[in-house]
């Protein structure tokens, strides 16, 4: 889940020079708006439709999945051959299409509607009156599943989205500049310990500003939210009341607060020219981030590639999680989908049949070393000791698969991501951008996004 592909005309301009590879890294953002697909009166299930497995032992049948555009629609494309022979009596119509522009109008005219689709997580709790309740039929496979992608699924006790891809946030961190500097990344363990770090380095390299500031407001309330994850929080718990105004927030808005005061950080949006400027020249040593940020060193980076590593976050306590979720993607069956059992059918194979889930992670024509900006959040398929993709050479050939699968392990479970969580960003991801500016404390963003977000989010639905 990448969410540089959101407003104004980037997600075209960066699916073209990335070639949408970076889709399975990168879905959460293209629908992220607005305030989210408020069809579902309130968000919760119109009924209690929950989807069965067909009985059949050799089903048949037409079902239509619709996947966005790019590389990982073709690694789809490619895993359809796979399933089809599994089960030579189902067709799969398969189809490229702008899911946030025509999602939310054929659901509600039920018109064309498609047996399958490929869905943020972040807009499963918009959309759930319209989508079958998945509960019995995940039920053999929901213990081994990553507990924060069940729990951002699950809306007043059904499941409504088919788990995909897990974002573990790591930290990233130029090698080459640290071991020049004296400094062993082992020794980070705490977002303190990470502090001290840059503080040393800059010693070492006077003006350089080592730890990454996000400036662009919905990139920065992403990553807030992948700090907050460790805690095992969000901005709404599972009744959907606002969290922002809690211990967690407050800590690590102060530590971001902190780097600004202190220096620290260098300005830039994520992987924009003067962030890989900045990374190129040594000046930007560390960053905490989602896994598919590893995109950088194998595609942007020119001066410093092959010198970039990755570990887990550092803790926010001493022995706390060393990871949290940053973005997620799932697959959703709508309830007037013609063949919605077959499409759970499709679905199963794809993400808990081996042959399903290695076609999608594994070496491929898309992916000649396999899909690495995101790991299964089927756990049986996130071995350490089973790679599904090959270590990385623009990382200077470090296993990332097991650095990001263990890490994925870490993530506290959490809750489903509200509807209106992009509409958000104009308040909390615009207010963490003043404090970042120096014109509001910690405490003035959670008070301030917090009333606004009350009134003109949660209130008017």
């Amino acid at each position: 889940m990448n969410p540089t592909l959101r407003r104004s005309g980037r997600t075209a301009r960066l699916l073209a020079r990335r070639g949408g590879g970076l889709a399975a890294a990168a879905l959460l953002v293209a629908g992220l708006t607005a305030c989210g697909p408020d069809i579902s009166s309130g968000g919760s299930a119109a009924d209690n439709a929950v989807l069965q497995a067909p009985a059949d032992a050799a089903p048949k049948g037409e079902i239509t999945i619709w996947d966005r555009s790019g590389d990982l629609y073709k690694v789809f494309d490619a895993a359809i051959k796979k399933f089809t022979a599994k089960y030579p009596g189902v067709t799969v119509k398969h189809e490229a299409v702008d899911i946030a522009g025509k999602l939310q109008n054929t659901l509600i005219t039920g018109t064309d509607v498609p047996d399958g689709v490929f869905l943020d997580d972040a807009k499963v709790g918009g959309y759930v009156s319209h989508l079958w309740n998945l509960k019995d039929v995940l039920a053999p496979y929901t213990k081994d599943i990553a507990k924060q992608k069940v729990d951002v699924n699950t809306v007043g006790g059904g499941i409504y989205g088919v788990p995909f891809d897990l974002d573990p946030g790591l930290l990233f961190y130029n090698a080459k500049a640290l071991s020049a500097a004296g400094i062993d990344p082992n020794g980070i363990k705490t977002y303190a310990d990470l502090l001290a770090a840059a503080k040393k380095y800059q010693q070492f390299k006077p003006g350089a500003k080592p730890i990454h500031l996000e400036q662009d407001a919905f990139n920065s309330q992403l990553q807030l939210e992948m700090f907050a994850s460790q805690f095992g929080t969000g901005l709404a718990g599972p009744d959907g009341a606002l969290r922002l105004n809690s211990a967690p927030y407050h800590q690590i808005l102060t530590w971001l607060d902190t780097v600004r005061k202190e220096g620290l950080g260098t300005r830039a949006e994520y992987l924009k020219p003067s962030d890989v400027s900045a990374l190129d020249s040594g000046d930007e040593v560390f960053y905490p981030w989602a896994i598919w940020f590893d995109f950088a060193p194998q595609q942007q980076l020119t001066a410093t590639k092959g010198d970039w590593r990755a570990m887990p976050l550092p803790a926010w306590t001493a022995g706390g999680a060393r990871s949290g979720a940053m973005g997620g993607s799932s697959f959703v069956i709508p309830k007037d989908a013609k063949n919605p059992q077959l499409s759970w059918l499709f679905y199963r194979f794809l993400m808990f049949d081996q042959a399903g889930y290695t076609a999608v992670y594994g070496p491929n024509a898309v992916y000649p070393g396999g899909l690495n900006t995101s790991v299964p959040a089927y756990l049986p398929a996130a071995d350490p000791a089973k790679p599904l993709f090959r270590p990385i050479d623009a990382m200077g050939g470090q296993d990332v698969w097991k650095t990001a699968v263990e890490a994925g392990r870490e993530i506290p479970g959490g809750a489903p991501i509200p509807a209106w969580w992009s509409g958000a960003v104009d308040y909390l991801g615009t207010d963490l951008q003043k404090m970042l500016d120096g014109t509001l404390t910690p405490q003035q963003v959670i008070d301030k996004a917090s009333k606004d977000i009350q009134t003109n989010l949660i209130d008017r639905k």
